[in-house]
């Protein structure tokens, strides 16, 4: 854990050390203070020798100010080390993210991830922060005020070697216990902002249905839940300050009573004696600062491991060796392919599907809600493996080809349909970033996107607000099918993307795709009879399983699915599942 933390110091190293270096330094110049002050009280106030008070006062008043500059370089240092530290964490973590595959995303929540993000590296930061200052200047001044210390009584000096371990003892078993509560924490945090992301996002739903007061309460529970798991972690952190000051007054007391005995014995100067208590604050302070060290440590631990769970995992799909980056065509073949969701399971969402799909065919794909549809072309990008069987695109097995490249070639608009800020020209180049004005609008025009673009008052350079919202349903369809349509696919999915337009409009978009993107095989998801009746074949799936593949006309005559849909619409009913 600590060698992986540590790589993500990179190009802070410098800092990193720099920082205990000028603590150091600082812990050097305020551990000598006492000693001097020791100094001026006996041989200068107590002898009367005034030059040697204002000489040893003068060089007293030096230490301060290079303990100031040192202090300030070891701050400035530590902050820089420890953003930084943050910076390439959050940067490693979104990288890692990007790499993973659906399966992967499916074992963190949304909300987890985020919270990983955020939350638990900002945490994690500040323990960084921590340990290389104020963790490393309490040990230095312990360890420097007790030499001192020895120097001047080793008697008094046995007192904190006392108090030390049983300190340390009492730390170790509050640590313990905080730590598991602390990561209980951490999950209602999850829970919270799960709750947060879910009702911001679905706001519209929420007052469309008066659902304010349920949200509320809902929201309310994930914030006491929270709360609680915080004051139960708290009640186990708030041992450490009394334990601190039971043994810290203790040290106080013990030193009082033999240090005045060895003053009047004459074993010891009254400076000494200054010297000693003064060492004792520093050891005390010391001990406090390192006891809120360990504090932060544990309230860290818990998001240390929550982040290498993101970084530590691996993502289950990858490129061989000298994979080949080129598909050659749009041909689509599916050789007996199961696929399951949970590996091992038995449970399979497809079964045994074999088809070949000829480059440039227009495909329709029918079937219920939970038939694989989505699943099935999923397959094609290599969103997932198969489970069973293969996948070929352009005759080559999807696994043997680059991921990027193959991806690049499918171009998929899903049921979901994204936007991002920015303005409607920034999220049509998502399909290709170096698409001129003049493609954007071609493409824009082979989606019928273009005539209501052109109602905006700023055009192509409309602002999208962030999902967006801003834009109807249908609007946002036309967009991303646009915007597919920019990166020149060898395959267009639509996963029923045309859903929110009207026929009209639809069956425009499907003759502008045949007319201008002959050469690439577009795929239509669709419960609409209407959206696929004109493909050269048409697949039904049901239950994981082919049902019918064939051309509407003779799935028309063979497919008792398709004829009941065909019926059932032709004759004013609804889609597949309003049957």
């Amino acid at each position: 854990m600590i060698k992986k933390l540590a790589s993500e110091i990179r190009e802070y190293k410098k800092d990193t050390i720099l920082t205990p270096v000028y603590t150091a330094l600082e812990v050097v110049m305020e551990v000598s203070i006492p000693f001097i002050m020791a100094f001026i009280i006996d041989e200068g106030i107590n002898k009367g020798n005034l030059s040697m008070v204002f000489r040893y006062g003068s060089l007293m008043i030096v230490m301060a100010l290079l303990s100031l500059f040192f202090g300030f370089q070891a701050g400035r240092y530590a902050a820089s080390a420890s953003t930084g530290f943050a910076k390439n964490l959050r940067k490693d973590m979104f990288e890692k993210i990007q790499d993973f595959s659906f399966q992967n995303i499916d074992k963190f929540t949304t909300a987890g991830l985020v919270t990983r993000l955020t939350t638990d590296v900002t945490r994690v930061q500040n323990a960084f922060q921590m340990i290389i200052r104020i963790g490393v200047r309490p040990p230095m001044m312990i360890i420097v005020s007790v030499i001192m210390c020895f120097v001047i009584s080793k008697s008094l000096s046995v007192i904190y070697l006392v108090a030390i371990p049983i300190l340390a003892i009492c730390l170790g078993f509050i640590i313990k216990f905080a730590t598991k509560a602390f990561r209980a924490t951490f999950e209602k945090y999850d829970a919270l902002n799960a709750s947060v992301q879910e009702n911001v996002t679905g706001i519209r739903v929420v007052k469309a249905f008066v659902r304010e007061e349920y949200e509320n309460v809902k929201f309310m529970k994930a914030v006491d839940g929270l709360k609680d798991m915080f004051v139960k972690a708290e009640k186990i952190i708030a041992f450490n300050g009394p334990v601190m000051n039971l043994i810290a007054n203790g040290c106080i007391i013990a030193l009082s009573w033999f240090g005045a005995k060895q003053v009047v014995s004459g074993s010891i100067t009254t400076g000494n004696l200054t010297s000693l208590f003064s060492y004792v604050m520093n050891i005390l302070m010391s001990l406090m600062m390192l006891s809120m060290v360990f504090v932060m440590i544990t309230m860290s631990m818990a998001a240390i491991q929550r982040i290498l769970e993101v970084l530590d995992e691996v993502p289950s799909l990858s490129n061989k060796e000298n994979p080949i980056m080129e598909v050659k065509d749009g041909s689509i073949d599916f050789n007996h392919v199961n696929f399951s969701y949970q590996e091992g399971s038995g449970e399979y969402v497809l079964k045994d599907i074999d088809l070949h799909i000829k480059s440039g065919e227009t495909i329709g794909i029918l079937g219920p809600t939970g038939s694989g549809k989505s699943t099935f072309v999923a397959l094609i990008s290599r969103l997932y493996d198969t489970t069973e069987g293969n996948v070929k695109v352009g005759g080559i097995d999807v696994r043997d080809y680059d991921m990027e490249v193959l991806r690049d070639a499918v171009s998929v608009v899903l049921q979901k349909n994204v936007l991002f800020s920015g303005t409607i020209l920034d999220n049509l180049r998502w399909g290709n970033e170096n698409a001129t004005d003049e493609e954007c609008i071609e493409a824009c025009k082979l989606a019928c996107a273009d005539s209501f673009i052109q109602e905006f008052p700023d055009g192509y350079h409309t602002k999208i607000e962030q999902g967006g919202t801003n834009v109807s349903g249908g609007q946002r369809q036309r967009l991303c099918i646009a915007r597919a349509l920019l990166k020149k696919p060898k395959i267009l999915i639509l996963d029923d993307s045309t859903s929110a337009v009207d026929t009209h409009t639809d069956s425009e978009i499907r003759k502008a795709f045949k007319q201008y993107i002959p050469e690439t095989t577009k795929l239509i998801i669709s419960q609409r009879i209407a959206s696929i009746q004109d493909a050269d074949r048409v697949l039904v799936l049901h239950r994981g399983e082919i049902s019918g593949f064939d051309t509407p006309e003779n799935l028309l005559a063979t497919n008792e699915i398709y004829k009941e849909v065909h019926d059932t619409q032709t004759s004013g009913g609804g889609d597949f599942d309003e049957m």
